[in-house]
């Protein structure tokens, strides 16, 4: 899943993005509130991480701005105000959580979870797991399965998987997944998704009848 944070503490906003990334995520990092909206507006996230205090834009103003734009990306606001006022004020701008400084990166993480889960997709379930057919992943563990068989995976290959059973049955564009899977900066040769896609279609299709992952000719990828 792909995390945004916005933090103009630049070392806060680093700590946060390595404990992410060791967790699994694909991490945007971004420091003043003008910054924040050109990434929001560009680009797919599962989250936000929103501080409210932001050199340009401040963070009440970008979460109002994408939720008049019907942008519905879960945002958890982080601030050093503390106040039942102020926390009142976060959640009717439309915010999905609140942390107060200074606070854990464990809890910080489990409310991410929740907010993602929360979020859901197609074929998503309250229990940390997603189920196309006989495939089930559990997000928690990271872990897949094929009728009861364990599918070992690279954590590309699991973000890659989790990105399409999240969106059973949508197609999507190889620019889409390559976008959604690596953070902005990522520079990569252009076949990379075929590659990866040919790997799980090894571990996931090959010694099954059934095919999930499918080819739209043109289009790009779909899972059902």
């Amino acid at each position: 899943m792909k995390i945004l944070i916005v933090e103009d503490e630049k070392t806060l906003c680093e700590t946060i993005g390595k404990h992410l990334t060791a967790a699994g995520y694909t991490v945007d990092l971004c420091f003043d509130g003008d910054d924040a909206l050109f990434y929001i507006e560009g680009t797919e996230y599962d989250a936000v991480v929103l501080d409210i205090m932001l050199p340009g834009t401040d963070g009440l103003t970008i979460l109002k701005t994408i939720r008049d734009k019907q942008n519905l990306t879960p945002v958890l606001l982080l601030t050093a105000k503390s106040t039942v006022e102020d926390k009142v004020k976060g959640l009717d701008c439309g915010a999905d959580d609140y942390l107060t400084k200074p606070f854990s990166l464990d809890e910080l993480t489990a409310r991410l979870r929740v907010l993602i889960r929360r979020q859901g997709g197609t074929g998503g379930r309250a229990d940390n797991t997603l189920t196309v057919g006989p495939l089930t992943l559990d997000t928690a563990t990271r872990s897949a399965t094929r009728d009861g068989k364990e599918i070992k995976l690279t954590a590309k290959e699991y973000s890659i998987l989790e990105y399409l059973m999240r969106n059973q049955g949508v197609v999507l564009s190889r620019d889409k997944i390559e976008q959604h899977i690596w953070n902005y900066d990522y520079t990569g040769s252009s076949n990379v998704i075929d590659v990866y896609i040919r790997t799980l279609r090894k571990k996931i299709d090959a010694d099954f009848d059934v095919k999930l992952i499918q080819t739209v000719r043109g289009m790009g990828y779909v899972i059902k």
